[in-house]
């Protein structure tokens, strides 16, 4: 039996166990996380030391929570040169991406004197969430913190979880100061979810929540939504590949490795036309997985989310794709451009046998913050809009009232809102 199971697009209850099979089992964990919310909201700053011992294992005192200036001096000793180079060019790549996002308010006259339009404002004070602990994302980092700044975001806050000696990896703290975060703190899980939305003695609150994390954080950024805002809720990463003749099946087996070795719940899945290339990317699967660091990791991943189901032709799985609505999507066929057009659901896209998706993890500019669990349905990839809002501005003139205030008049009394209509109606006696 193969490391992944091979499955034909006609067998409906695979596929659909797959695409259901997606997400983690919520119903215990959400008590627990209600649960530690509720401490913080009332202990504040000592629930945050009584979660930093009991989870990463961690001996903070509330004096210690923020990560201080000799910290961040003592991290820039620490790294190695030559990734703080490529983490500057990661920085400026993703600035200039982000920049060609940025929309600008608009207002317009009309010969009435009426002014329309709409404010574009950044908001005021964002928290941004960045795994932490054992691991070091400082790629997490630039990616939710860089178009914050490129907003105009005043005040970027980072949290992300202490390692056991109460320190945070030297290579997060770096990447905070190059994009300009001021203010860290040591707090991780859904502890730290609850003290940026409602603050503590340390922390003060902010009006938005950004960035991945596990289960615990997800779910505890459902729980604060609507006292804050969120980005989205993310779950176990993805990566879909669409491949024909022409893809190198080494190439491919090491595409859907990339997201396997992430987490055992992550999901690679290959959909091709081309059965020799199937047999060839399941051999080079076994061979590659012996390869790793983390394949027991990886293993477990591809024998429950994984799969490569067998297709009649590119555009039937190019339909399947669109089904699946992953949040990575790679196009490894001849002429990819060409089915652009046919993709409708996919949080980042990447085209042809040059774009593998740790290029966009990285480096390429865009986002890696991307919708989960077939939500690129409905959802985008964390952008500059993300850490903005937008406001109307109406500026009747009293032409225009006199003009269009009888249709209002007549709208507000068919809705049965008499006090609406007055409100006209007295400026029109």
């Amino acid at each position: 039996m193969g490391l992944v199971r091979v499955i034909k697009s006609t067998d409906l209850t695979e596929i659909n166990s797959l695409l259901l099979n997606r997400t983690e089992q919520q119903g215990e964990i959400a008590q627990r996380v209600a649960s530690i919310i509720q401490e913080v909201r009332e202990q504040g700053d000592q629930a945050l030391c009584f979660f930093a011992r009991r989870f990463d294992k961690a001996n903070l005192a509330p004096a210690d929570l923020r990560v201080s200036p000799k910290e961040i001096e003592e991290a820039y000793q620490q790294v190695d040169q030559e990734v703080l180079a490529s983490l500057r060019l990661a920085r400026e790549r993703i600035e200039n991406f982000h920049q060609k996002q940025l929309s600008r308010s608009w207002f317009q006259p009309d010969s009435e004197g009426t002014v329309l339009g709409q404010l574009i404002i950044p908001l005021e004070r964002v928290g941004i969430y960045v795994p932490g602990g054992t691991a070091s994302y400082p790629s997490s980092v630039l990616m939710n913190a860089v178009p914050a700044k490129v907003a105009g975001v005043a005040q970027i806050v980072m949290v992300t979880p202490p390692m056991s000696n109460g320190k945070v990896n030297p290579y997060t703290l770096v990447a905070a100061a190059e994009a300009g975060v001021a203010e860290i703190y040591k707090v991780g899980g859904a502890q730290a979810v609850a003290a940026l939305a409602y603050g503590t003695e340390t922390i003060a609150p902010v009006d938005k929540i950004t960035g991945p994390g596990n289960i615990y954080v997800t779910l505890a950024k459902r729980q604060v939504y609507g006292v804050v805002g969120i980005d989205m809720l993310a779950g176990p990463s993805e990566i879909l590949l669409v491949a024909d003749h022409t893809a190198k099946p080494d190439c491919a087996a090491a595409d859907m490795l990339s997201q396997a070795e992430h987490d055992a719940l992550a999901s690679s899945i290959l959909l091709t036309h081309d059965t020799a290339l199937a047999e060839a990317v399941s051999l080079e699967l076994k061979r590659q997985l012996a390869e790793l660091p983390r394949q027991e990791i990886a293993r477990q991943s591809l024998a429950r989310h994984g799969a490569i189901i067998l297709t009649e032709s590119i555009d039937e799985s190019l339909q399947w794709a669109n089904r699946f609505a992953p949040e990575h999507l790679e196009i490894l066929v001849d002429d990819p451009m060409k089915y652009l057009g046919k993709i409708k659901h996919a949080g980042a896209i990447f085209l042809g046998h040059y774009s593998p998706e740790p290029v966009g993890d990285y480096l390429a500019g865009p986002n890696h913050v991307l919708p989960t669990g077939g939500t690129a349905r409905f959802y985008s990839p964390l952008n500059v809009d993300t850490f903005m809002k937008k406001s109307s501005v109406i500026a009747f003139s009293e032409e225009s009232l006199q003009r269009l205030g009888p249709d209002i008049i007549r709208l507000a009394e068919v809705e049965g809102l008499q006090a609406h209509a007055n409100a006209v109606k007295v400026r029109l006696r």
